[in-house]
Parts: C-alpha cells; sequence; structure tokens
C-alpha cells in the first residue's frame, strides 16, 4: 500500500492481478488523515476483488452553480441545434429561483412537487410550460449524475403531464385577433412579432433571431438559418404585410437584428411573453403568444394548403406533427362534407350520362 501527498490531498496507488490502479481520496494530506486514507484504498481494493466498482463521494454542488455549469454543457452539446440549448435555458431560469443555493444531491422528489406546486400556483402555468420545465429539470440532472453531483434523477418519481394533456392550443378568432392587436399596438415588438407569427407561421424565438442578412426585401424572402432539425432550417416566401413590417424596422434599426435587444438566452422571449400576458389581461383574452403560430396552420389547411407543403413551411419533418397545430372548425368541417357532396353529385350525374349514352348506343 502506498500513499503519496498530491497537490495538499492524500492519494493513494497499489497493484491487482498486474493492473495498477489509483485514486484520489479528497483527504487533506496530514498525519491525522493518514488512517483514514488508506481506508479508502482498502476499500477500493475490496470492491475491486468482490466484482464492483468503488462508490465514488458525491461532490456537492449548489443549484444555481450547477445549472451555470450545466448551461456551458448545453452550448457545446446542442451546437448544432442553438434554440434547444435557449429553450433549456428558459425552462430552468425558474428552477434557479426556486432551488437556488439547494444541494443538487438533497434534491429529491418532494421537493419537485413542491417546486410544481410553486409553479402553477405562483406563476399561474398551463400543464404545457409544466411539462417542459420537467423535461429540462431531467436533463439538468441526468448530466448532473454524470458530474457526480447526484446518485438520482428525482424526476424519474414525479408524474409529468403526459404530451395529451399537455398540448392546450386556441385558434384565434377574427375578433380575437382585431382585439388582441388593437391592445397591443403600443407594444411595437409585440405586435410585429406577432403580426410575423401570424403571417409566417415562425416560432417566436426564429423571428426574435433574424438578422438583416436573412431578409431579402427584393425576392420578398428570408431565411431561417438555425433551428432543431434539418426541416426548420428553411427559406419562406413573405406576405406584403411581412414585408412591410421588416422593411419598417430594417430601416429604423441601429443594429443588424430585427428586433434589437439583450441576445442573453431567453431573456427576450420571456420579456415579450410578460408583455403579451399584460396585454391579453386587458384584453380579456386568454392565449399563449406561441397560439399565433397554430392559428396560422390552422388558417392555411382551411384555406386548402396540403399538409406537406405546411409541413415544410412551419419547419417540420413529419406531417404526424403538423397534424397536432391543425384544428378545424365546425364550419371548416361542414364546408367539407358540402364540397365532398358536390363531387359525388357531379361523379353521379356524370355515371347516369354515360348509362344514358351506352344504352342509347345499344338501341341504335
Amino acid at each position: 500500500m502506498a500513499l503519496r501527498n498530491k497537490n495538499g490531498k492524500w492519494h493513494y496507488r497499489f497493484q491487482l492481478d498486474g493492473r495498477n490502479y489509483a485514486g484520489s481520496t479528497s483527504l487533506a494530506a496530514t498525519q491525522r488523515n493518514e488512517s483514514a486514507a488508506l481506508r479508502k484504498e482498502i476499500e477500493h481494493r475490496t470492491a475491486l476483488l468482490e466484482g464492483h466498482a468503488p462508490t465514488k463521494r458525491v461532490a456537492v454542488r449548489e443549484f444555481n452553480t450547477a445549472a451555470k455549469e450545466f448551461f456551458e454543457w448545453t452550448l457545446a452539446n446542442y451546437r448544432d441545434h442553438p434554440n434547444s440549448s435557449r429553450r433549456i435555458r428558459v425552462s430552468l431560469a425558474s428552477a434557479i429561483v426556486f432551488f437556488a443555493r439547494q444541494p443538487v444531491s438533497a434534491i429529491d422528489e418532494g421537493r419537485i412537487e413542491a417546486y410544481k406546486t410553486w409553479r402553477v400556483n405562483e406563476h399561474k402555468v398551463r400543464d404545457i410550460t409544466l411539462r417542459h420545465d420537467l423535461h429540462a429539470l431531467s436533463t439538468f440532472f441526468k448530466y448532473a449524475m454524470q458530474q457526480n453531483w447526484t446518485r438520482d434523477n428525482p424526476i424519474r418519481r414525479v408524474k409529468i403531464p403526459s404530451e395529451g394533456d399537455a398540448v392546450r392550443i386556441h385558434v384565434l378568432t377574427p375578433e380575437e385577433e382585431k382585439k388582441y392587436f388593437s391592445f397591443a399596438e403600443r407594444r411595437r415588438d409585440l405586435f410585429d412579432l406577432g403580426r410575423l407569427m401570424l403571417n409566417q407561421g415562425m416560432r417566436p424565438e426564429e423571428a426574435l433571431t433574424l438578422g438583416s442578412s436573412d431578409v431579402d426585401l427584393e425576392r420578398g424572402q428570408l431565411q431561417i438559418r438555425w433551428g432543431k432539425s434539418t426541416a426548420a432550417r428553411r427559406t419562406l416566401d413573405l406576405t406584403p404585410e411581412s414585408r412591410e413590417i421588416l422593411a419598417r424596422r430594417m430601416t429604423a434599426a441601429e443594429s443588424s437584428w430585427i428586433f434589437p435587444a439583450s441576445r442573453k438566452a431567453g431573456e427576450h422571449v420571456a420579456r415579450l411573453n410578460n408583455a403579451h400576458n399584460a396585454v391579453c389581461e386587458k384584453a380579456g383574452l386568454a392565449f399563449v403568444l406561441y397560439d399565433l403560430r397554430h392559428t396560422f396552420a390552422t388558417r392555411m389547411a382551411q384555406a386548402g394548403i396540403d399538409l406537406a407543403t405546411l409541413a415544410a413551411i412551419l419547419g417540420h419533418s413529419s406531417i404526424r406533427i403538423v397534424q397536432r397545430y391543425v384544428h378545424p372548425t365546425e364550419e371548416h368541417k361542414k364546408a367539407a362534407m358540402a364540397t365532398y357532396a358536390e363531387t359525388m353529385r357531379k361523379s353521379q350525374a356524370a355515371n347516369l350520362q354515360f348509362d344514358w349514352q351506352h344504352a342509347s348506343e345499344k338501341v341504335n
């Protein structure tokens, strides 16, 4: 058995079955700690002889400090999909406030349930938001386990709203649209963002990360260069209203961003979400900003746009995903049945005419 002082800590090294093993005891290299350090070496050797790896001591990390390290990891891990990193940061913003300086290893399912209650009661979040928050936390705890900050992912024992329960889509009526934008008119960033989403079907973060170089007013197009998938990176043709909004903002802008603001992840989206909530409260409406994209998708489907084309415009790789966004109204279904009935009538009339001509030919 051999101990050595390395950077002020006791480290051990031994040989077993022709192989060398070494490790840190995490104990200060003092004479007082020498016996305890030797016991750690014996524990490691015994564990190997019994056929399993020794259990490492959990490193204590406060949640807010650990979250900063985790965010650095997301930037590298999702470098090809930066919006994924941004969404995780936004989803964890409330968790940083709630858990603050609590050790990551001390957060169990009971604390997670308390966090869920706090989000619902304090912030009035919907199931879809809670679902996103919990999935972001689960990703954090998986990373924390790899870093040995905890031995467990408590999210595994917590009920997460199902996708079916969490998806709450509201399609604006023309009356709701008019009322919302009349109240939003004084909040220029919110107004312009909302109109672009309703005209182009973009996600909020896609519009907010547009630069002047992404817009070609002569061709009437814009490019979305960043996205979580190849399908999300796409070129959109501009409606006349979108063209007017972008031209005005590009002329007035003092930076290369269409929506100049702090580029810190999530801050701009959070500010506009707060502005949106304030407008909805004044207007007596209840929907989330993302519902403007849902409204675009539903209106496109009602206009007869096929789902494959709509999927490409929305930046989805699957028609199945688009079907979540499309919610035909009763009027739309009634019109579809009327169109089908008219098609059947014409088909039957054509068949009758064919039968009559065929019979005439036989008689002659």
